[in-house]
């Protein structure tokens, strides 16, 4: 470049004149900011600055404008100073300092909690009772999975690739178990979060019939509620041809549910009975248990209420998620006077609450406002002592979503939170009822079963 270039034009002035005389009298001030450290370096501070101005004052509206202007700053570093040393200590999520990264942009997200009810608060306040992940990740953990699948439907989707990847990565770099020791949620995550050519691959190479079978029947689900019913049918297809290939049993009754899904009842009943006779003359021969719990949900699908009720009654104590399904699906066929006299009989208040819950949504399904307002005074007479279960709070906001379709179920889900917070239940027992009623109540549909 000749030096005439670096002469400036009168029309810029004495600042113009003033570049050129600090380039001469220090020669490295015209290059400092190619300097990438450097350049990281000043927008470090300028970041720490603004982060310390939010911490100075009351105003949230100011508060949330620094911590924005601050996040804006550490995205640049990582963005545009990718060379730097202070880039890599950022996407490596180490402490610059006393400063933690992941910690700041868990406050960012926080900032959503500017509406107390809004459920982007919702979601954060469940993530923060979450234990954190544990680097490197050995198994699927199904609060993370779940809270992926609700940032699918319910906040930010850039969030679910990031979550769940460490998953499949560790589960490609596992070597297959010989048994069904396999996480069940991941395929289900995927097929849930818009990916389930990926959550077919990954089953596929499952050889475990009841792993893959749960898997394959899960995915059609998901298929079905996503409207793909011809590539769902497919899918459970393939459920039922894997299983008559490798002998599954009691399986069998996981294929008759998808089957039902897709709308072949016939078939479905059939197998269902089937499967049925062969579990009940294995009970006869051996005296063990007598059947799979899957089979009790099989049978309240299919409408069979003797058997349901039966199935139900010898493998609730054992497997007590059963009860609340089984009800159900035998509540939307019109049975009122059973159901409810077996709720009544729950001793455990909080799947007692999620039982009742799933009766009011039963009984609204088949028409009976009435019988749902009855079940509703039920749950409500859980409430009026003093000591609340957040989780059967949850469920009286999963109630209310239920009866009146609208947003009043926003107060008491805050005061399950509240209610969380205050007794210290920071427990991924928690967590997920939390996620799966936030994502149930917002799109309809169940989330990691």
């Amino acid at each position: 470049m000749s030096f005439s270039r670096g002469i400036p034009h009168p029309a810029q002035g004495f600042c113009g004149v003033l570049l050129i005389l600090v380039a001469f009298v220090w020669p490295g001030a015209a290059f400092a900011d190619s300097d990438p450290a450097a350049q990281a370096n000043r927008l470090f501070v300028q970041a720490m600055q603004a982060i310390q101005k939010a911490d100075q004052t009351y105003d949230p509206q100011e508060q949330a404008k620094f911590l924005m202007e601050a996040d804006k700053l550490l995205s640049d570093i990582i963005t545009r100073l990718p060379e730097s040393p202070l880039a890599v200590q950022l996407v490596t999520n180490q402490f610059i300092g006393d400063f933690d990264y992941v910690a700041f942009q868990s406050r960012i997200r926080g900032l959503v909690c500017a509406e107390p009810q809004a459920t982007g608060c919702f979601l954060h306040r469940i993530e923060t009772m979450m234990p954190p992940l544990e680097y490197p990740i050995a198994g699927p953990r199904w609060d993370w999975l779940s809270l992926a699948v609700a940032h699918w439907h319910l906040g930010d989707r850039g969030r679910v690739k990031p979550i769940i990847a460490p998953f499949v990565m560790a589960l490609r770099r596992s070597a297959p178990p010989a048994e069904g020791s396999q996480d069940l949620f991941l395929g289900r995550a995927l097929a849930l979060t818009g990916e389930p050519d990926l959550a077919l691959r990954i089953t596929r190479s499952i050889a475990d019939c009841s792993t893959r079978i749960y898997n394959l029947t899960d995915i059609a689900e998901a298929l079905v509620w996503q409207g793909e019913g011809t590539r769902a049918t497919a899918v459970a297809e393939e459920a039922a041809d894997y299983a008559r290939a490798n002998a599954c049993a009691w399986e069998l009754g996981l294929v008759a549910q998808a089957l039902l899904r897709v709308g072949d009842e016939g078939r479905a009943r059939t197998l269902f009975l089937n499967t049925v006779e062969e579990q009940f003359s294995r009970f006869k021969e051996r005296r063990g248990t007598c059947c799979p719990p899957e089979l009790a949900v099989a049978a309240g699908d299919l409408g069979d209420v003797n058997l349901a009720l039966g199935l139900l009654r010898t493998v609730q104590e054992e497997s007590p998620w059963t009860v609340p399904q089984v009800l159900g699906k035998l509540g939307a066929r019109g049975e009122k006077t059973l159901t409810l006299t077996f709720a009544d009989q729950i001793a455990d208040m909080e799947l007692k609450a999620e039982t009742y819950v799933e009766l009011i949504g039963a009984s609204l399904k088949a028409g009976d406002r009435r019988q749902a307002d009855l079940v509703s005074t039920r749950l409500d007479g859980m409430l009026k002592g003093a000591d609340k279960s957040p989780l059967v709070l949850i469920q009286r906001a999963r109630a209310d979503r239920l009866l009146f379709k609208d947003q009043r179920w926003r107060p008491r889900f805050q005061q399950a939170l509240d209610q969380s917070d205050r007794e210290g239940q920071a427990r991924r027992d928690v967590a997920v009822p939390f996620l799966a009623a936030l994502v149930e109540i917002e799109t309809g549909r169940a989330m990691l079963e």
